[in-house]
């Protein structure tokens, strides 16, 4: 973790409102009946009253969805003010897809009396499913009409596909003597292996920050929370994740690293570590919250490396599920990485508010209660710990357990 992540913690307050606790911003959600006998919102409009500074990340599937084309373009000079977002339909690999994405853009800047170039798109849903923009022809006035400082609610909920929960967080710092605040939204419970960024995520502030520095923490905490969860090891096709700034804060722009930088970084962390977590503990059929910390590693990217491929692995994802303290599973999950270390120096311990026990120590099995084990394993959140003692680095991944529930809704995704 990067130290001004760490040093500023104690200034930030969680507050209310998710993606509507910024001065500026407003949200609505509604059921555009976009998948067919769905009772659940489905399209929300995310909307500032000004232009803002904006930035995003992407998917590195290869296939991306058509929404994910027409944003790059959006967002090319750094300006944004609107969102519109559905779930149900992913509008990936779709003949019509550039047109639908281009067309709901077209709608939203109409309804809101703004520039097409600052709406951003974005969907998630079945891929190669046919796509009409009826709906958002529909729906889109609707949206806008209604929203509001306190729509975040039903926005949140328009995004959700299996998500069991909605995954709201907002908190507010002081940048120059003036109260800032920072909040989002995101989705995510499966096809959940980032490689950059998340599902769909959106993230909103009023402190003022440039574009690039936008981008530049994004890309900074981005690292240290979303590129370190993995739910199943896919990566989805429509993995986005943006900021916008309103500067209604009315601290002095951010435009370079060092002081307020720092201060910023700590409130975007505090959001998006806790959004990181929650897409792990909600995977598809999870039962319990994995967290991986792998320690005094002589490098970052072998810590990271080691700690995603333990939270990768379906035998020791099972093994968890069962509170099983099959703990060869972990050291072979380890050496099946591509990072390097000595094996002989590998120390692992299975944690929880249960307690806490060893169960390897220099590459071998110790004598350790399995009674215990179980205990320790049995709680909703567990944690690996695994000491490399080759150097001072440090890496944290989170994930989940794998369970029949999981193969149950993957396996009726489509009805």
């Amino acid at each position: 973790m990067n130290n001004c992540m760490e040093k500023s913690n104690e200034n930030i307050k969680f507050i209310d409102g998710g993606v509507c606790a910024a001065k500026g911003f407003k949200a609505a959600g509604i059921n555009a009946h976009i998948k067919a006998n769905s009772q659940k919102n489905d399209m929300a409009i995310i909307y500032c009253d000004t232009v803002c500074n904006a930035a995003a990340l992407y998917t590195q599937n290869k296939v991306k969805g058509a929404p994910i084309t027409i944003t790059r373009e959006h967002l090319s000079d750094g300006r944004a003010q609107a969102v519109i977002v559905n779930s149900g339909n992913a509008n990936t690999c779709n003949a019509n897809g550039i047109e639908i994405a281009e067309g709901a853009c077209i709608l939203t800047a109409k309804a809101l009396n703004i520039n097409v170039n600052d709406v951003i798109v974005a969907s998630t849903g079945v891929i190669g499913q046919p796509m009409s923009l009826e709906p958002f022809k529909r729906c889109i006035p609707l949206l806008a009409e209604g929203l509001s400082e306190k729509g975040n609610n039903d926005a949140c909920a328009a995004i959700m596909t299996t998500d069991t929960r909605q995954k709201q967080f907002a908190v507010e710092f002081e940048l120059d003597g003036r109260i800032c605040h920072l909040g989002g939204m995101s989705k995510g419970s499966g096809m959940i292996n980032p490689n950059m960024a998340t599902m769909l995520a959106f993230i909103t502030t009023d402190a003022a920050v440039s574009s690039e520095i936008l981008y530049r923490a994004l890309n900074q905490v981005n690292a240290v929370t979303y590129d370190m969860v993995s739910v199943d090891g896919d990566t989805s096709t429509n993995d986005t994740l943006v900021i916008m700034s309103s500067g209604y804060a009315g601290n002095d722009e951010i435009t370079e690293a060092g002081g307020n930088y720092d201060k910023f970084v700590s409130a975007l962390y505090a959001v998006m570590l806790n959004f990181a977590k929650e897409t792990a503990r909600d995977g598809e059929g999870a039962s319990k919250l994995i967290e991986c910390e792998v320690k005094n590693a002589h490098n970052k990217e072998t810590a990271k490396t080691a700690a995603l491929s333990v939270i990768n692995s379906p035998l020791l994802k099972a093994a968890i599920s069962a509170a099983d303290a099959n703990w060869g599973r972990v050291m072979c999950a380890l050496g099946y990485s591509k990072a390097e270390f000595d094996v002989n120096k590998v120390s692992v311990n299975f944690a929880s508010e249960a307690g806490c026990v060893r169960v390897c120590e220099n590459g071998v099995g110790c004598e350790f209660s399995e009674e215990e084990a179980y205990k320790i394993l049995s709680e909703d959140e567990v944690r690996i710990v695994i000491d490399l003692d080759e150097g001072e680095e440090s890496a944290v991944a989170w994930g989940c357990d794998l369970t029949y529930d999981y193969v149950k809704i993957n396996a009726e995704y489509r009805s």
